[in-house]
């Protein structure tokens, strides 16, 4: 928790900007390397908190800690997700996939939405924490998708999940720090609001794959998928909000099946200008024969989900393994313009039973002794030296990889950090409460919540760093319900992780485009502002309406 009494001014407000501007720009403008762009934000950061927020070395110590502790988290699903890609890809399982997929359906539109959005999806809502970006971002390449294109597409089609997905982390999150005055009344604002990135999640994916032509070829699917998934959340919030996503996001990949059979899906929907692919995958796929089938490569995801539902949705299994809790104690920091960050015993726990990257190492461990025992590696390794291709060390190209982005994430969380121990991150947006009415923070409160995201890479972590600062001028403001707000920011706070470079990193690693961050961003910030200024305009209409 974190308290201040920091007077706000202009100068200041501005100076708290400072640092998030200067990662878009390096990233987004200037094209700059995550690790590079990471250092200097961190460092603008820094020079900011001592010179302006009077931030004293053992605060900056502490909040350089936490940073490095909330990167762990993140590194800890980056390493098996690259090793998993690795391992399935040295069986020549992506190759396999890739044609078993086509014979399934001839629909390449229908397969990137399936995988992108649909599976991605289901991903967000039992695992979370960035396992649908580092898992479909790698399939994604395989059926031929640009790089850059592999990583824009996952995390615009998981965000919307993101609140009341990884079985409602997020909403329990909020619910601990804030009294909720009406739970049933923000649950629904919430999960309303969250249709809208949804359905534009679908819409967005079909325009960035072939633009209008596939926009027009997508519409009825998306529809459906997004009445599903959207409706089906909204009516489950009422219920069960920590079931709410998991439910209808499992029968929509139900539903993939009956879905591809239909005509206008099941055949080749002929789009010529498609931005999004790499037109020499079928050539590729004429001259190599897969050595194993559909669901041998199918093997390690299949691996994935069993061992995620059976560990977080089945109560007993659950609670059981999360007893077992690893955290770092940190002391309490202060500034001396009286800013306090309380100490904690232990400072955010891992579960590392129940941590996705368990869920990845097990399913890479059960794919490797698979594909090792039936001599796929070696019969694929043949194949690439009389192609005349050499393969480097799995450990040479896992360090390659994982380094530089290792780095990235370090440096973003622990810029994180920074803003928030110095009190930047309070001082921008108590400037915004001070001088919005309740029509203008209504709108204000999605944007505040991207922003915490973008930061702290985590939908969470937002919230809990914003959400009693709603609460405060809910209460204080008439006219605005803490209901909307809450609502507000936790759309806000899924939307966010579209463009938060930690995530972005988390793609990058895993298929091969380290240093074109700045080219994902510049795909997904567009999608984030359409999803912000509809969010916030309906957030606006719900500023009276909770209930309280």
């Amino acid at each position: 928790m974190n308290d201040t009494e920091i007077q706000v001014t202009l100068a200041r407000w501005l100076l708290s900007l400072v640092p998030i501007l200067t990662l878009l720009a390096l990233l987004v403008f200037l094209k700059w390397k995550a690790a590079e762009a990471g250092a200097v934000g961190m460092f603008v950061a820094a020079l900011i908190a001592v010179f302006a927020f009077q931030t004293p070395t053992q605060t900056l110590a502490v909040a350089g800690g936490k940073g490095v502790w909330d990167a762990i988290f993140i590194l800890y699903v980056i390493w098996p997700a690259l090793l998993l890609y690795l391992i399935t890809k040295r069986a020549g399982a992506f190759d396999a996939l890739r044609r078993g997929i086509a014979r399934f359906t001839k629909n390449e539109l229908f397969l990137v939405l399936a995988f992108g959005w649909i599976f991605a999806s289901f991903l967000q809502g039992i695992a979370g924490f960035g396992t649908p970006i580092a898992v479909v971002a790698p399939l994604l390449l395989a059926f031929g998708v640009r790089p850059v294109f592999a990583v824009a597409i996952p995390l615009i089609g998981h965000a919307w999940a993101n609140m009341f997905g990884t079985l409602g982390v997020s909403w329990l999150a909020t619910s601990r720090i804030v009294d909720l005055q009406n739970p049933d009344a923000t649950a629904f604002q919430t999960a309303l609001l969250l249709w809208i990135p949804n359905l534009l999640a679908g819409f967005t994916i079909a325009w960035l794959y072939g633009k209008g032509a596939a926009f027009k070829h997508a519409w009825p699917l998306v529809l459906i998928v997004s009445l599903l998934h959207g409706g089906g959340q909204l009516a489950l919030s009422q219920w069960n909000p920590v079931l709410s996503n998991f439910i209808p996001a499992t029968l929509v990949v139900a539903a993939l099946y009956p879905l591809s059979r239909w005509k206008r899906y099941a055949e080749d929907a002929d789009i010529q200008d498609r931005p999004a692919m790499q037109e020499s995958r079928q050539k590729e796929d004429e001259q190599k024969e897969p050595i194993m089938g559909l669901w041998m490569s199918l093997l390690p995801y299949v691996a994935l989900t069993v061992l995620t539902v059976v560990a977080l949705v089945i109560p007993a299994i659950q609670s059981a393994l999360s007893r077992l809790e690893v955290g770092l104690p940190f002391p309490e920091a202060r500034t001396a313009l009286g800013m306090t960050t309380e100490a904690e015993e232990p400072y955010s726990p891992i579960s590392p039973l129940t941590h996705p990257g368990t869920f990845l190492l097990l399913s890479s461990l059960i794919a490797w002794l698979v594909y090792r025992a039936r001599g796929f590696y070696s019969r694929w390794a043949e194949r690439e030296q009389q192609q005349g291709e050499e393969q480097r060390g799995l450990l040479g190209e896992m360090l390659q990889n994982a380094v530089p982005a290792s780095l990235s994430v370090v440096a973003f969380l622990v810029t994180s950090q920074l803003l928030a121990h110095s009190g930047q991150t309070q001082v921008l947006a108590l400037g915004i409460s001070e001088v919005a009415p309740a029509s203008v923070y209504a709108f204000a409160s999605v944007l505040i919540g991207i922003v915490g995201a973008f930061m702290t890479s985590s939908n969470t972590a937002s919230n809990i760093l914003f959400s009693p600062l709603h609460d405060t001028v809910a209460q204080a403001q008439p006219g605005l319900s803490q209901s909307a707000v809450i609502a507000g920011q936790s759309v806000g706070g899924a939307t966010g992780n579209a463009v938060a470079p930690a995530n972005i990193v988390l793609g990058t690693s895993t298929t091969g485009a380290g240093g074109k961050e700045g080219d994902v961003l510049r795909r997904t910030l567009p999608w984030t502002g359409v999803v912000a200024l509809l969010a916030g305009a309906l957030t606006i209409l719900l500023r009276g309406q909770g209930g309280e």
